[in-house]
């Protein structure tokens, strides 16, 4: 025993020691400039890999759009369920993670053992399925978290073309979705997750600040003359809006580029829960108010700015948003961006022009989908019901269960249980749960609900809507009457 422990212990300090080596053979140079001047402009705005890099990623790429929805969610769910949902979905999906981060270490750590080298080339999450669960595991994990990614870029160009509509109405939503899409063609340039540092430092002080200000705003505002609060009243609606929590704590579909990115991945495993904790500040607070100052009325307006006064701190806020969008578009395509060159045998390439050229056919379906279909919060709810419940929950679930199912795998994990949980039968009874409730709950009721809702959109505004849930214009004045 004591040998063998010896052995797993040099297998763990090899894979540290030579990811260190190799998370930083590309930086060496750069780490040498930070040595001799410690605020070197580069490194501090581009070259990020540590642990608060990690955080400020998880933390900002978790919390976008779906603030400006979550009021709209109250008023599906009602308060009580709005806020145990948020505090639930939060553990899970920080839980979930935390499998992710693990079946990515015992990925790593069996390949260091093969003398593979990922110099030039950012293992992904079907690359993990792959390694240690086999070829099937990889197709479904592609598919998922392809769908996923997809769909979550489309979302965020309609969230810029909903917020930029309540700064500049002159133009309908459709065409700024056709703007800002060619906008956000530009992160074909940002190479890797390394590069996200001063992004994702910028992103969650905009969301922050946001966040206070629908909460502010709203209590400032205060209640609308004869507000109601009647949710929940139908099945479809709170399932709906269920579901769009389960989407807001699922936002890790990009950890293990996230990871990959950190000079010491072992590190990971608590970032994402420390990452929610500080979401619940904003999320809570802000859907909460909100809810208690217009009530009902959300039920017709998933986009919160809609309701609020027309100001500059809401112009401001609606600014932050837009530019905090265009960089979680960037955070959903990257990984895109990733499988797309590796289809193409462009990923070893080190030309950033080359590169940016190969990506744009990503981008184009991804603008042609915002246009057909523009629901801004309904989408939301499709998108967690279908995708994110596999991609984020029920996926890493099983995936942890299959990969440690033997004794032999579970004695020469990389990973053990965590110290709060240190029994592998806990964990197989955690995973087991995760996956029965998401496939009943999130995918199955969820999965109902919001496509009953979303085809109820369609055929209300039908698709390719020009300015979905846009104010309705004034009537003209009547005619003078003509003088005889």
């Amino acid at each position: 025993m004591l040998a063998q422990k010896q052995a797993e212990e040099a297998i763990v300090s090899n894979f540290s020691e030579a990811h260190d080596h190799e998370g930083k053979e590309d930086h060496h140079q750069d780490k040498e400039e930070e040595n001799t001047s410690l605020f070197n402009v580069k490194n501090f705005l581009w070259h990020g890999g540590s642990v608060w890099d990690a955080w400020f990623s998880c933390a900002s790429n978790q919390v976008a759009q779906v603030l400006l929805t979550l009021p709209y969610s109250f008023s599906q769910l009602g308060l009580l369920s709005g806020i145990l949902l948020q505090i639930f979905y939060g553990i899970v999906g920080s839980w979930t993670a935390y499998l992710i981060s693990v079946l990515y270490i015992e990925f790593r750590s069996r390949k260091e053992k093969e003398n593979v080298n990922f110099k030039n080339h950012v293992i992904q999450w079907f690359e993990v399925l792959d390694g240690l669960l086999g070829p099937y595991w990889k197709a479904v994990g592609l598919a998922f978290n392809c769908t996923f990614l997809l769909f979550g870029s489309v979302i965020q160009l309609i969230a810029c073309a909903s917020n930029i509509y309540y700064i500049n109405d002159n133009l309908d939503k459709r065409t700024w979705t056709y703007i800002f899409g060619a906008c956000c063609a530009t992160t074909v340039f940002i190479p890797s997750f390394h590069n996200y540092r001063i992004w994702s430092f910028l992103g969650l002080g905009m969301t922050t600040y946001t966040a206070w200000y629908l909460t502010i705003a709203a209590v400032v505002n205060g209640q609308t003359e004869g507000v109601t609060h009647t949710a929940p009243t139908k099945l479809v609606l709170y399932f709906t809006g269920a579901t769009n929590i389960l989407y807001t704590f699922g936002g890790h579909a990009v950890t293990v580029e996230i990871m990959h990115a950190m000079w010491k991945p072992q590190k990971f495993k608590y970032i994402y829960l420390f990452a929610t904790l500080y979401v619940f500040t904003l999320t809570i607070p802000s859907a909460t108010s909100v809810y208690w100052a217009f009530g009902d009325e959300l039920l017709n307006h998933s986009n919160a700015f809609s309701l609020l006064p027309k100001n500059a701190w809401r112009d401001a806020a609606v600014i932050l948003m837009l530019i905090h969008q265009f960089i979680t578009f960037g955070f959903a395509c990257t990984p895109l961006y990733f499988v797309w060159e590796k289809v193409i045998g462009m990923h070893d390439t080190k030309s950033i022009c080359l590169r940016a050229l190969a990506r744009l056919p990503v981008v184009i379906p991804i603008w042609f989908l915002a246009i057909i279909f523009p629901f801004f919060g309904p989408i939301n709810s499709a998108v967690g019901a279908l995708l994110v419940s596999f991609t984020v929950y029920i996926i890493p679930s099983l995936a942890h269960m299959l990969t440690y199912r033997k004794a032999s795998a579970r004695q020469n994990a990389a990973e053990k249980p965590p110290f709060f949980l240190p029994s592998w039968t806990a964990m197989y009874v955690i995973n087991s749960f995760i996956v029965v409730w998401v496939l009943v709950i999130g995918f199955g009721f969820g999965g109902w609900a919001s496509m009953t809702n979303f085809v109820r959109q369609v055929d209300t505004f039908g698709l390719f809507a020009k300015c979905y849930q846009c104010k309705t214009p004034k009537p003209l004045p009547a005619a003078a009457a003509p003088h005889h």
